[in-house]
């Protein structure tokens, strides 16, 4: 690509914001920016993050609905998993359990399972109350009692101005720009990336990404779509494995789901 970003490109990079996803990305790839945005979120101005691990394996460009999602390490040991999410248009609460799961299972090689806290960041009143900030817990119905099972969920959106530390900071992440100097890693990572060349590099080389991974899910879609064209004729999976080149499995599992879905 070289070093000089297109014009087009730049004005692309200047109008992104931290919700969005692809920008998220990598905004968050640093332990230091996402140490700060969450001691305000978890209210606790001593919170360390040892390592961060951006999660890129599951995207649905398709269709638009894209989970980037930021794993983090903090000093005691707890995974603290980061969301964006602008799609109104999802199970959000489903979506937070499958994400607890999958960390867990990353520490299932630890003696003990480890603690878990879920961060949903919105674009949107997650439960239309009017609130900024959710803290959802486990409550025992007939004592109403919490019950610590070693897992926290705070949701926490863009939409609601409550006045609140967590708001202040979540107006952030509807900005291009941003100088505020209560949040002065949030500010240089944005500067870092949004002007510097090494910076747009960076989102330079992950929307190529992106789109070539839109590519490939378009090129999916249409071969998924022959498929069901295919097993709706009544053509044998044999058959369809060999004109498509398609692994046996992979139409069963296709032919289950069309079962499923009343399509065969």
């Amino acid at each position: 690509m070289g070093n000089i970003v297109d014009n087009k490109k730049l004005e692309i990079i200047k109008n992104f914001k931290p919700i969005h996803d692809i920008f998220f990305e990598v905004l968050a790839d640093d332990a230091a920016f996402c140490q700060e945005i969450l001691r305000v979120i978890l209210e606790d101005d001593k919170l360390i993050v040892h390592d961060v691990k951006v999660q890129k394996d599951v995207r649905n460009l398709i269709e638009r609905s894209v989970r980037v999602d930021v794993l983090c390490t903090l000093g005691d040991g707890t995974f603290c998993n980061i969301e964006v999410q602008r799609a109104n248009n999802d199970n959000h609460f489903k979506r937070i359990r499958y994400n607890a799961a999958c960390i867990t299972e990353i520490g299932s090689q630890f003696e003990n399972v480890p603690n878990v806290i879920i961060v949903y960041i919105s674009e949107f009143d997650i439960l239309k109350a009017g609130k900024t900030t959710y803290h959802i817990d486990k409550v025992v119905r007939e004592t109403g009692k919490i019950v610590d099972n070693g897992m926290k969920i705070v949701c926490v959106n863009t939409k609601i101005n409550d006045g609140s530390p967590i708001a202040e900071l979540m107006q952030l992440f509807t900005k291009t720009e941003i100088n505020e100097p209560k949040f002065p890693v949030f500010t240089n990572r944005m500067d870092y990336i949004k002007n510097s060349e090494r910076g747009q590099e960076q989102m330079c080389e992950l929307m190529e990404q992106y789109a070539e991974d839109r590519v490939e899910e378009a090129k999916k879609e249409t071969q998924d779509k022959m498929i069901q064209e295919m097993l709706k004729d009544d053509m044998s999976i044999d058959k369809i494995a060999q004109y498509t080149s398609m692994d046996i499995k992979y139409i069963l599992k296709i032919q289950s789901n069309m079962l499923e879905n009343g399509q065969l």
